[in-house]
C-alpha cells in the first residue's frame, strides 16, 4: 500500500555494492532541515556544494558534494537533496540512516519518479521510460527510450489525442442540433478527418511496436528430435560455447538460456532437451521443461537433420505446439549433403537449410528472424514503448473503425471517439487507473 504521499523521503540512488561515488536522495518538506542538520546549513539551490557530513554528535561521515534543489524546480518537484560521497556499502548504509533519524522514511520501489508524475513533472510515459532507459541492453534501446523520457512518445500521442478531441467535440455539438436539416457529418468532412486520425495512428504504432521489440525482445526455443543439432546451432547463434555439443543423444537435460542482439534486437534463445521417448528420468524431466518453455515462446526453430527431412517423429511434435507460435523449419547439417543454404517456401512455412557446424546459412536465418519480429532497418524516431502502449492504441483504432461504421449516427460516433480518447490518454496517464500506478512504479528500483 502506497504511503503518505506528504512524507519526506529518502533511499540511496545508486546502485548497490561498492564504487567510487553513491547518492543518498531525499524528497519532501524535511530536506532543507536534513540538509541542515547533516551539513551545517543548507547549500544554495542548484549549487553544487562540497562539505562534510556529520552524525548526531557531530562526528564526521564524509565529505562530498551536497546538492539541494528547491521545489517546484526539481525532478520530483518537491524539495529535494542528494548527498554524494565515496561509495562504500557501509558509508552509504550510514548516511541514509542519519536521513531517516531525521525523519525520512525509507522510500518505496518507484516513489520518487511516482512523485514527479503526480506533480506534473513528467507524464506517464516518460516515467516509464526513466526504468527502460535503466534497464535497456542495447545501444538501440537506449536511446529510443531516452526519446521517451525526453517527450518524444507523449507529444506524438497528444498530436493525434488533440486531432481526436476536436472531432469529437465537433461530432458532439452536431448533437445539439438534431432539428437542423443539414449533413453536419459530410460538411464536417468526418470520414475525411477520421482517415487522417487512423493514418497517423498507423505511424505512432509502428514506431511504439519497434521501440517494445527493442525493450522486450524476442523468445525463440529450439526444438527437435536428439542430435540434429540443436546445441550447435545455439553456440553458433551465440558466438560462444553455452551449450555441450556431443554425439552423445540426450546430452542436453535442461533448458539453456542465452540473449544474443541482433540489429539492436534482443533475442532470447532457448536449447531444450531432445524430444524423444526415454527410459531416463532425469531426461524425461528435461524433456517435460521442454514442453512447460514452449507455453511462453513467441517462435519455434524446429531443426532435423538435412539427411532424413521431416518424419513422423518431427511432424508429431507439431500437436504440442500452439497455432500462436511462429514455426521455421530448420534443416541442419547441410554440410554433410553438399546442399548450398537457402530458404524455401512450402504451405506457408518457411524451410531454412544451413549448416550449424561451418555456420552456412545461419546469416538467413537471423534475418528471417527480424522479419518475422517486425523489424524495420530504417525505421526513425523510435520510442520506447510497452505492451500496454501496444495494447492501447489498438484499442483506439477499434473504437475509430467503429465509428467510421456508424457514419449515419452521430450519437454513436461520439460515444467511440469518447473511448478512443479515453484509451489514448491512458498512454500518458490522464486516464489511469491507481491500481495500475501501484503495478508500473513498484517494478522500479529503490531510489529512482
Amino acid at each position: 500500500m502506497q504511503k503518505n504521499s506528504s512524507d519526506t523521503i529518502a533511499a540511496i540512488a545508486t546502485a548497490s555494492g561498492a564504487g567510487g561515488i553513491g547518492v543518498v536522495r531525499v524528497s519532501g518538506g524535511l530536506s532543507q532541515s536534513i540538509a541542515t542538520q547533516i551539513l551545517g546549513h543548507c547549500p544554495a539551490p542548484r549549487y553544487a556544494a562540497y562539505l562534510p557530513f556529520y552524525d548526531d554528535c557531530q562526528q564526521l561521515i564524509d565529505r562530498g558534494i551536497a546538492i539541494y534543489y528547491q521545489n517546484p524546480h526539481s525532478y520530483t518537484g518537491e524539495d529535494v537533496l542528494e548527498l554524494q560521497a565515496h561509495g562504500g556499502t557501509a558509508l552509504m548504509q550510514i548516511l541514509l540512516a542519519r536521513c531517516l533519524e531525521l525523519g525520512a522514511r525509507q522510500a518505496e520501489p518507484g516513489e520518487f519518479t511516482r512523485r514527479a508524475y503526480l506533480n506534473d513533472k513528467i507524464d506517464l510515459a516518460q516515467a516509464e521510460a526513466v526504468a527502460d532507459v535503466i534497464s535497456a541492453s542495447t545501444v538501440e534501446a537506449a536511446r529510443s527510450a531516452v526519446r521517451s523520457l525526453s517527450g518524444e512518445f507523449s507529444n506524438s500521442i497528444n498530436l493525434v489525442l488533440t486531432k481526436l478531441i476536436n472531432l469529437r467535440m465537433y461530432v458532439e455539438s452536431c448533437l445539439d442540433f438534431p432539428e437542423e436539416e443539414i449533413d453536419f457529418i459530410t460538411q464536417g468532412k468526418v470520414t475525411e478527418k477520421l482517415d487522417a486520425i487512423k493514418t497517423e495512428l498507423k505511424s505512432v504504432f509502428a514506431k511504439a511496436k519497434q521501440g517494445s521489440l527493442l525493450r522486450e525482445g524476442m523468445q525463440i526455443v529450439l526444438i527437435g528430435q536428439p542430435n540434429v543439432g540443436k546445441s550447435s546451432l545455439m553456440n553458433q547463434l551465440s558466438g560462444e560455447e553455452v551449450a555441450i555439443v556431443t554425439p552423445v543423444a540426450g546430452t542436453t537435460r535442461d533448458a539453456i538460456k542465452n540473449t544474443i542482439q541482433i540489429n539492436g534486437i534482443p533475442l532470447h534463445i532457448i536449447d531444450t532437451a531432445g524430444l524423444r521417448d526415454t527410459n531416463d528420468e532425469v531426461e524425461k524431466i528435461g524433456i517435460a521443461r521442454t514442453y512447460r518453455t514452449l507455453e511462453n515462446a513467441q517462435v519455434a526453430l524446429l531443426l532435423v537433420d538435412a539427411a532424413h527431412g521431416i518424419s513422423n517423429d518431427e511432424k508429431s511434435i507439431l500437436t504440442c505446439l500452439s497455432q500462436e507460435i511462429s514455426k521455421i523449419w530448420v534443416h541442419n547439417k547441410i554440410d554433410a549433403t553438399n546442399e548450398t543454404a537457402k530458404i524455401v517456401e512450402k504451405e506457408g512455412e518457411a524451410h531454412i537449410y544451413l549448416s550449424a557446424k561451418t555456420g552456412d546459412g545461419v546469416e538467413l536465418l537471423k534475418q528471417h528472424l527480424l522479419n518475422i519480429a517486425g523489424y524495420q532497418q530504417n525505421a526513425e524516431g523510435v520510442f520506447m514503448a510497452r505492451a500496454r502502449h501496444l495494447e492501447a492504441l489498438q484499442r483506439v483504432n477499434e473504437h475509430l473503425q467503429l465509428a467510421q461504421k456508424n457514419m449515419n449516427q452521430a450519437e454513436l460516433i461520439a460515444e467511440e471517439l469518447r473511448l478512443a480518447q479515453e484509451a489514448l490518454s491512458s498512454i500518458t496517464g490522464e486516464f489511469t487507473p491507481e491500481d495500475l500506478l501501484g503495478e508500473i512504479f513498484n517494478k522500479f528500483c529503490i531510489g529512482k
